[in-house]
């Protein structure tokens, strides 16, 4: 009798990240560091939110005597938000980061991207989201038709591993063994890759996609 296992289900932890209007124009960069530091850029999108658009994703700053400057400061130009994916991204990504305010990054950990990009407390460069339950809301917010998966725990991730990672595993290196590549390493990661059983259900060609832009204005 067979028996019908469900489709493979593994979870990766994903967090939000915002290029913040005033540093736009250093997104290539940023994003070099991004995925030197192990992350994965899930999807990407270039927008302009309006000050009520701010102040709905900065809902829980909300009477705070520095919300208003947030907003004007987050609406004053076109952002960039991603989502990114990877090994506990939320703390990292944390840490990549900084503290939030610029100033004291410069002092206390000068090698964070907000020390490097930032100018002072409100204009930090980036944001990053604080928990789970942050990101989660973040990202539905920026990215509405994303799913965020739950976290597989005890005998769940057991099962995923024991069906699924293992069995895929010991046949790529009996596979490796056989075949006696030049590079092993890197030939078990292609091999891994092309007979990965949760293969992504994403278009790759649509990852990253641009906001439409309004042409320039003719100057008369």
């Amino acid at each position: 009798m067979e028996i019908s296992m469900p489709p493979p289900q593994i979870y990766v932890e994903k967090t939000l990240a915002i290029i913040k209007p005033d540093i736009v124009d250093k997104e290539e960069e940023i994003q070099d560091i991004i995925l030197r530091s192990g992350f994965t850029i899930v999807q990407r999108r270039k927008l302009h939110l309006s000050p009520e658009h701010c102040s709905n994703f900065y809902v829980e700053q909300y009477g705070k005597m520095f919300f208003p400057n947030l907003t004007a400061y987050m609406s004053s130009g076109p952002l960039v938000a991603m989502i990114l994916a990877r090994h506990k991204a939320i703390t990292y990504w944390k840490e990549l980061l900084g503290p939030s305010n610029s100033l004291v990054a410069k002092e206390t950990h000068p090698d964070s991207l907000r020390a490097i990009y930032g100018t002072d407390d409100l204009r930090n460069a980036l944001h990053g989201s604080n928990d789970f339950t942050a990101a989660e809301r973040e990202i539905r917010f920026m990215f509405p038709k994303v799913i965020v998966e739950p976290i597989p725990i005890g005998q769940a991730a057991k099962d995923y591993l024991n069906l699924y990672v293992t069995p895929t595993l010991l046949k790529g290196l009996t596979e490796l063994c056989k075949q006696k590549p030049r590079d092993p390493f890197i030939w078990l990661v292609d091999w891994l890759l092309q007979n990965n059983p949760n293969k992504p259900k994403f278009d790759y060609h649509h990852i990253i996609a641009e906001e439409p832009q309004n042409p320039p204005k003719n100057k008369s």
